[in-house]
């Protein structure tokens, strides 16, 4: 049976800022603020302000990843891998159920990543919200920051062209 290769992208939304910045913000530092999507079968797949969208792999405005981590291989093939995510985009990933610091591209790419691989987005990522959360700067900024919806721009993967 044929295997494909799953991957992690991550960008940070802060271009370095969130570690410069940190520490005197929130009395804690953080390494930046992490948008990620999942790559396979030749396609970036990530959840934002208007649903789930595709693209090629760092074919985003945010340009090429940070970083990416190898979340192992999986034997869904895409034929099965299109519809799952048609069925996720019409029900828990619908581009209105987006909120940036508790429903968002990290929640997305953890889903994914359990189904393809059965492994977890790392927690340094998916725990950042509540770090911030929890510290006076970032409980003041909640509030404002729920407001804001991530988009990097793509389509809808289920009229990507595989070929």
């Amino acid at each position: 049976m044929d295997t494909f290769d799953v991957q992690l992208y991550i960008y940070d939304l802060s271009r370095g800022l969130a570690r410069q910045m940190s520490l005197p913000l929130l009395g804690r530092r953080i390494d930046g603020i992490w948008h990620t999507a999942i790559v396979v079968y030749g396609q970036e797949f990530f959840f934002g302000g208007n649903g789930i969208e595709s693209c090629l792999p760092g074919g985003t405005v945010l340009g090429q990843p940070d970083r990416v981590i190898n979340l192992g291989n999986t034997q869904v093939t895409e034929d099965i891998f299109i519809p799952y995510l048609a069925g996720l985009g019409e029900s828990q990933f619908c581009g209105s159920r987006y909120q940036l610091l508790h429903y968002n591209c990290n929640t997305f790419s953890n889903e994914v990543a359990q189904f393809l691989t059965g492994n977890e987005v790392p927690s340094y990522i998916t725990n950042l919200p509540s770090e911030v959360l929890n510290t006076p700067f970032g409980q003041m900024l909640g509030p404002m920051l729920e407001s804001v919806r991530v988009s990097p721009g793509g389509t809808n993967p289920g009229t990507h062209n595989p070929n």
